[in-house]
């Protein structure tokens, strides 16, 4: 019996200076795995591979006609919207994912996130480097307006893995939990709440849903308009979620008081991004969590 093939398109992307052990997998099979690819087409990297793991690569239709071994494709990741999923299952291709794999990262990003804003640690930080602490009259610096999260509402637009986690922890500051989800709440201690209720009540809005067509642009500026103007919007799920153009115009006319973003709706971005110019009140992290 031949051994299993086994396809892994960009090791790079998960890993850093070789900080993961591959050894299982490579048991598994004849194990061949690419740090990056050079283009675009995955196709000439994997014609004879059974199985293809893959993080970022961008797998479809027009890939599957050219790949009659392929069988399995497993996403190193949790969000799988790189890979055509009716695509695959028009060829008899599954596809697998790593639920739940950095739920405790993504969390700690988004209230790393929150508690910049809510203690304004970036601009203390800067006045501190800037000598005004040095120059003060007094025994500190009085100059931002600071916030505590208990009793505050925070709002979490997507209620699986990540959204269940960040209840918990928002509920350990103290917090109001309100979760919508794209689907329907189940087996849960909270009622879903709808997105218009979310959006004009919390003064912390999470975005912890996956892309799909449903949830592309799913906060545009009509969302962002019934938010509190002194609310802030995480988004650490995928950057097409939300409207990068009406993100931008909202920081900078004050419609909402701050964003953290960790993903952008093209990786890594291009220049033009709306959200990579001078826009206020914004963090931005390339994708780390």
């Amino acid at each position: 019996m031949s051994e299993l093939r086994i396809v892994f398109l960009d090791e790079n992307t998960v890993m850093l200076d070789d900080d993961i052990d591959l050894s299982e997998i490579k048991k598994l099979g004849n194990y061949e795995g690419y740090r990056l690819l050079p283009d675009d087409d995955p196709v000439p990297y994997c014609k004879e591979a059974e199985v293809v793991i893959l993080n970022k690569v961008k797998i479809g239709e027009k890939h599957f006609k050219q790949l009659p071994l392929l069988r399995l494709i497993c996403e190193a990741a949790t969000g799988y919207d790189n890979i055509d999923i009716e695509g695959a299952k028009k060829h008899g291709i599954h596809v697998a994912n790593v639920a739940g794999y950095a739920t405790n990262s993504v969390v700690q990003l988004i209230f790393s996130m929150i508690l910049a804003f809510s203690q304004k640690l970036i601009e203390y930080n800067q006045e501190v480097k800037s000598g005004e602490w040095q120059r003060s009259k007094t025994f500190g610096i009085l100059k931002y307006h600071t916030f505590e999260l208990a009793g505050k509402t925070i709002g979490i637009i997507g209620f699986g893995n990540i959204g269940r986690k960040v209840a918990d922890v928002a509920e350990s500051f103290g917090m109001k939990v309100m979760p919508y989800d794209v689907k329907k709440l189940e087996e849960s201690v909270y009622r879903d709440y709808s997105l218009d209720e979310i959006v004009s009540k919390a003064d912390v809005v999470v975005v912890t849903c996956p892309l799909t067509e449903k949830t592309r642009n799913l906060i545009d500026m009509g969302v962002l308009k019934k938010m509190k103007n002194s609310a802030i919007l995480i988004n650490t799920a995928r950057g097409g979620i939300v409207n990068e153009k009406d993100l931008a115009e909202a920081l900078n006319r004050g419609i909402i008081a701050g964003a953290g973003v960790d993903t952008l709706s093209k990786e890594p971005p291009v220049d033009g991004n709306p959200l990579l110019e001078d826009v206020k009140n914004l963090i931005i992290t390339p994708h780390c969590a």
